[in-house]
């Protein structure tokens, strides 16, 4: 297991209510993990990972296995930031104990924070016994990838008034079990942020409201790294892809000319003639 030197604690991330904003991206690799550990809050080890590095077409697929691994490279990048670990579909959902077994696992294997589930009022008791026992856990309202297909969809959700409703009720059965903060995605915004002024845990939004006590995306997303989709409420900070692929591009060129690799790149290239093979 990494060793952690956590800065930012769980209590600290729940102390942030209504103060300055929380600031969450997604890491599933020991080198963003550090690029990232100096500026970020919260490092969240999100099984988007199944669609941004796995190529999935959802994070169904995505399994514990897969969770502790890149929780454990993360980890070893993490020196301040929190870091909160999804647990995947299908691992926590059969019961609270079910649950339990897999927090535990992943907690014990990756030496990471917390961890995070999706569901509202559902869950509610899971959460409970959860945190009744020692794990932190972090809850996800709204859109819930996991649910694409019984929702129809990456749709918005809490358009109408009695959709609205169950977000609404759903974000506070959560804070209620003993959530120590509250992902809200995908929801309308006058929503989102009537639920994080009622809710005392503090919102973190990802397409939600700017009214959200801090904000998520998914670094490939900010980077320009993953091309395929770019939801509404992405910003894309850089477009890193078009350089990648132009020095993928003339690293290719340079092998196939005979211009690479150079002496300079090489061993022993100016030190006279070849040494005589040793028999064996």
């Amino acid at each position: 297991m990494a060793k952690h030197k956590t800065a930012i604690t769980v209590p600290m991330i729940a102390a942030r209510k209504g103060s300055t904003p929380i600031v969450c991206l997604t890491a599933y690799t020991t080198p963003m993990a550090r690029l990232m550990d100096a500026h970020v809050d919260i490092m969240l080890v999100g099984d988007s990972l199944g669609m941004v590095l796995y190529g999935m077409e959802t994070t169904l697929g995505v399994t514990v296995d897969m969770m502790v691994n890149h929780g454990r490279a993360v980890m070893r990048g993490a020196e301040r930031a929190c870091v909160v670990v999804d647990l995947p579909f299908g691992s926590y959902q059969e019961s609270p104990a079910v649950a339990y077994r897999t927090a535990a696992r992943i907690l014990a294997e990756t030496g990471c924070d917390a961890v995070k589930l999706e569901g509202g009022v559902e869950m509610a008791e899971t959460i409970a016994y959860l945190t009744g026992r020692g794990v932190p856990v972090m809850g996800h309202v709204g859109l819930k990838p996991q649910s694409v297909r019984v929702m129809g969809g990456f749709a918005v959700q809490g358009k109408d008034e009695a959709a609205a409703q169950r977000v609404t009720e759903d974000a506070k059965a959560v804070a209620g079990a003993g959530a120590f903060a509250l992902v809200i995605e995908g929801t309308w915004e006058p929503v989102a942020r009537a639920i994080t002024t009622a809710v005392p845990v503090p919102t973190i939004g990802i397409g939600a409201s700017p009214a959200c006590d801090g904000q998520v995306l998914v670094s490939d997303d900010i980077l320009g790294l993953f091309g395929d989709f770019t939801p509404k409420f992405v910003k894309r900070y850089a477009e890193l892809a078009p350089d990648m692929e132009e020095a993928i591009k003339a690293y290719a060129d340079e092998v196939r000319a005979r211009a690479f690799p150079g002496e300079e790149h090489c061993f022993g290239a100016k030190r006279g003639p070849t040494p005589k093979l040793i028999k064996g």
